[in-house]
């Protein structure tokens, strides 16, 4: 089963790569990995969450929102490797949660975005530790990619160990 077979069974389905909305582009290839900057949870051109976890948003919310932009992410990474399945594993993650004071659950948050690349981890694959998804992705099976979800003042930055897909 492909990668989008799998996110097909769970509800899920790649959007078009994003476009840039500063001066940057959706993905860049760097030998056998590439890094993708500046997604954030876009759904249909439109921003599906903005303000303060938890005051303004939800965490269930911001939980959705971390998804969207890794599906963003996939997206953008697709749009540079050709497909899904060239992705041997995701190197790094970083997310980027818009916080209220106060507010310490930022890996719940993060967890929205890491859930959903493990549901797409191939259970013969074992799962390492490190750094996990800004989205590095290693695209090892090709031979020869860092995403940010919804950043802005007040952040708590998460680090989440690598994914294998």
């Amino acid at each position: 089963m492909t990668p989008e077979q799998k996110l097909q069974r769970l509800g899920l389905e790649l959007p078009p790569a994003p476009k840039p909305v500063g001066s940057y582009v959706p993905a860049v290839r760097a030998g056998s990995l590439i890094f993708t900057a500046g997604q954030i949870p876009t759904k249909d051109g439109r921003l599906i969450s903005a303000g303060k976890v938890p005051t303004e948003v939800s965490l269930e919310d911001a939980q959705a929102a971390a998804r969207q932009a890794v599906l963003n992410a996939l997206a953008a990474v697709m749009a540079e490797a050709g497909t899904l399945e060239a992705i041997a594993r995701v190197v790094r993650m970083n997310v980027f949660v818009n916080s209220a004071p106060g507010f310490t659950d930022q890996a719940k948050v993060a967890n929205g975005a890491s859930d959903l690349l493990r549901s797409r981890a191939s259970p013969e694959r074992p799962r390492r530790a490190g750094p996990d998804p800004s989205i590095v992705a290693n695209l090892e099976r090709v031979g020869n990619r860092a995403n940010s979800l919804g950043a802005s003042e007040n952040q708590g930055e998460v680090m989440r160990p690598p994914q294998t897909f």
